[in-house]
């Protein structure tokens, strides 16, 4: 199983990008996943409570978003969806055709929040 590979690899990118918004939480992630990505979107939410643990995402909720596989034709220059084991033009038959989008896996957000630092903080008192 790669997805818990592909999760903390995610998860690395989501970390960063909270360190650099300087974020204390993770709240949601957003991933779109092609049927041709190379992942099964259910063994990747299976994977991510594993793979955050630990870390800014521990109680963040993952949200896949599954993208249609869409084919442009060669011989009609139709667009349509296909299926993944049968990439064929959905106007005129044809199995002339090349991927336009389905084999993406694209981080498409993630919300954060930071805790907002005491602005009354008082000195120690001298003794």
């Amino acid at each position: 199983m790669h997805e818990l590979s592909v999760c903390q690899a995610m998860l690395t990118q989501v970390t960063n990008l909270a360190r650099e918004q300087r974020a204390n939480t993770v709240h949601k992630i957003v991933l779109r996943v092609g049927p041709l990505a190379g992942v099964e979107p259910g063994l990747l939410l299976q994977a991510f409570p594993l793979a955050s643990a630990g870390t800014l995402a521990e109680t963040a909720e993952l949200v896949i978003e599954e993208l249609p596989l869409r084919v442009r034709c060669e011989t009609c220059g139709a667009e349509s969806v296909a299926l993944p084991n049968r990439l064929v033009c959905g106007a005129c038959g044809d199995w002339h055709t090349r991927l336009v989008s389905g084999d993406e896996m694209l981080l498409a957000s993630v919300e954060l929040s930071r805790e907002e630092e005491d602005a009354c903080v008082k000195p120690a008192a001298a003794m």
